[in-house]
């Protein structure tokens, strides 16, 4: 029998999935939406490569409100099969002028807010769909937006978009753009679109096809395919549009000028990576949640999780310890890295650090308290955050076991969308976009909604010292998606939505394949844990210290012997995803996808 790290040849194990395996040999395209995915199988059908398809789910998803929207910001790790190197994509807006913590506190906030002006950044998705398509695609923007231009001309809603409209939709009141785009039947009970209607957005409509209309005109100069490109991203951000959305934030008394947007730059960066086993795992840097889960796989190599048994009590609670320990490393050190001060990731990625870490663990109970450890000494330094630190860890002390409820969980939890596609040639992206989610507030007469991912900064260095507010900053974010090497080639590409329990999911995912052997459908759709020990990223940023989420489908036995070990345990029949992921199956030069089971995740191969 082959084994799974190179293919997934073993059919006749394979577990009744709610959703069959997708294959293909040429193209694969995995995304959010059903609708969006075909507009990744048109591209592909056009001819274009995996970042072009990429490029067209982005926009078809942004333009369906996937939990997000063009306002928001984008983040894609990149493998290019004419280098053998991952590319890191940083397309993440930045704090704007005004926004400090001694604004913020002005106005009695303890962070900044979760909705409206005030939570948004700079718009980051339209350059990093541009840069990306300039750079590494093939097609035209005109070739990768017109499945979106269509669709602003009008498509037919999904329930779970208009529902979330009809929910949110006394807040979307209180901004006029955002009450034009989303309610077409104001005054009327129900005030949002029903699924099956025709949804339209003139607004942003007339804004891609500017976009289009930048490149078109920059070709005819004689420009190149690339500068053309490059012409639609100025527009954008130095052109009309961004007059527009300037006017549009400020008049709902938002902080965005034009010299923050002409400033923004997307930035191509070094991915960071850790070696699991053989098999080299990268993720996006600091700026995001991602080493996490290159911390907790580190952590996890000291033991043998195989022995233990898939989802046993003994490998829920060594998996819960590991990601605890990681993520309370994150709460403490993550922030963006062209900001002082300098974050210790070589410290927190080294595997010595990770053996004193996992020596941390107790076997036989939950730490509730575990709070970040030092990563300086692991790189020959002092650190600089000492009192700091002792003074962080001190507050954690012996906190209570909590239990979970439906606000939070909605905060812990919230969505955005994944990105997964590959080709024959050898291109592999995977992104997690998210911001300027419903409700969103639009920006003028642009149709883009705002980011909101200013909530994750925080206003106090005692809450962590990297990742304070600071005008021209990227916030640390949850986004995280992932990219797996095996001797060099692509082994798996997977993301997932869901806030700050993504790199929870991605590292069980991950671990279902190369520890148990599932198929990737098996292991998306797989049962997980989640815990909620580490801080939100969101509104209050609360945690809950010893609160488990276990599936359903977990045995009682398992669950009282977790509650021996001192968790304070909730049961759901959903716990992971929904994941996206693709496969890469070297014996037979195939692709296997996989698409989690909750949610409208879909995917298209050939």
């Amino acid at each position: 029998m082959t084994t799974g790290v190179y293919s997934q040849t073993f059919n006749a194990r394979i577990q009744g999935t709610q959703k069959p395996p997708l294959h293909g040999r040429h193209w694969m395209a995995v995304t959010g939406k059903p609708l969006a995915a075909t507009a990744g199988a048109m591209v592909f059908q056009r001819g274009g490569n995996a970042v072009d398809a990429a490029c067209a789910m982005l926009a078809a998803t942004c333009t369906m409100w996937d939990v997000l929207s063009w306002g928001g910001e984008t983040q894609a790790l990149i493998y290019n099969p004419r280098t053998g190197k991952v590319i890191a994509l940083n397309a993440l807006g930045v704090a704007p002028t005004g926004a400090t913590p001694a604004y913020y506190k002005s106005k009695n906030m303890e962070f900044p807010p979760e909705y409206g002006p005030l939570a948004a950044v700079t718009p980051g998705t339209p350059g990093g769909l541009c840069t990306m398509l300039a750079e590494w695609g093939t097609l035209s923007l005109r070739d990768v937006l017109t499945p979106a231009m269509q669709m602003a001309e009008g498509y037919p809603i999904e329930a779970q978009t208009a529902n979330s409209i009809e929910r949110n939709k006394d807040r979307i009141k209180q901004w006029p753009y955002s009450r034009a785009v989303f309610l077409p039947h104001a005054g009327q009970e129900r005030e949002a679109p029903v699924a099956g209607e025709v949804f339209k957005q003139e607004d942003l409509l007339q804004t891609l096809r500017k976009l289009v209309e930048a490149e078109q005109q920059a070709l005819k100069k004689g420009k190149s395919r690339k500068e053309a490109i490059y012409a639609a991203y100025d527009r954008f951000y130095k052109g009309d549009i961004a007059a527009e959305f300037v006017r549009g934030c400020q008049e709902q008394g938002g902080l965005i000028t034009k010299e923050d947007l002409a400033n923004w730059k997307v930035k191509i960066e070094e991915p960071v990576s850790a070696n699991y086993k053989g098999i080299d795992v990268y993720k996006l840097s600091s700026w995001t949640q991602g080493p996490a889960m290159l911390q907790a796989l580190n952590i996890l190599e000291n033991f043998d999780l195989k022995a233990m048994g898939y989802n046993s009590a003994r490998y829920m609670h060594t998996l819960y310890q590991a990601m605890n320990l990681a993520f309370a490393d994150r709460d403490f050190y993550y922030g963006d890295p062209a900001f002082a001060p300098d974050e210790p990731l070589k410290g927190l990625l080294s595997k010595e650090y990770a053996k004193a870490r996992a020596k941390e663990i107790n076997p036989d109970g939950n730490n509730a308290s575990a709070g970040p450890g030092d990563p300086y000494p692991f790189e020959q330094k002092v650190n600089p955050y000492q009192a700091l630190l002792r003074q962080y860890n001190q507050a954690r002390q012996a906190p209570i076991p909590s239990p979970l409820d439906e606000a939070y969980l909605a905060d812990f939890r919230r969505g955005t969308t994944s990105i997964e596609a590959a080709d024959e040639a050898g291109w592999v992206v995977s992104v997690t976009p998210s911001g300027g989610w419903i409700p969103a507030c639009i920006a003028g007469k642009t149709g883009v909604g705002m980011s909101q991912r200013m909530q994750s900064f925080v206003l106090d260095e005692r809450q962590n010292p990297f990742n304070v507010l600071e005008p021209g900053k990227r916030p640390r974010v949850t986004l995280t998606p992932g990219l797996a090497l095996k001797d060099g080639k692509p082994f798996l590409s997977f993301a997932v939505q869901g806030g700050d329990s993504q790199d929870q999911d991605l590292l069980q995912c991950f671990l279902n394949v190369v520890e148990f052997g599932m198929t990737i459908q098996e292991a998306v759709e797989a049962p997980n844990i989640v815990s909620y020990q580490m801080r939100s990223s969101f509104g209050n940023h609360d945690r809950k210290p010893g609160s488990i989420l276990v599936n359903a489908r977990t045995p009682d036995y398992v669950l009282r012997e977790l509650k021996k070990m001192g968790y304070a345990i909730s049961v759901d029949d959903r716990t992971a995803g929904p994941i996206n992921a693709i496969y890469f199956d070297r014996l037979h030069g195939t692709f296997w996808g996989g698409s989690g089971n909750h949610g409208e995740d879909y995917g298209i191969g050939w």
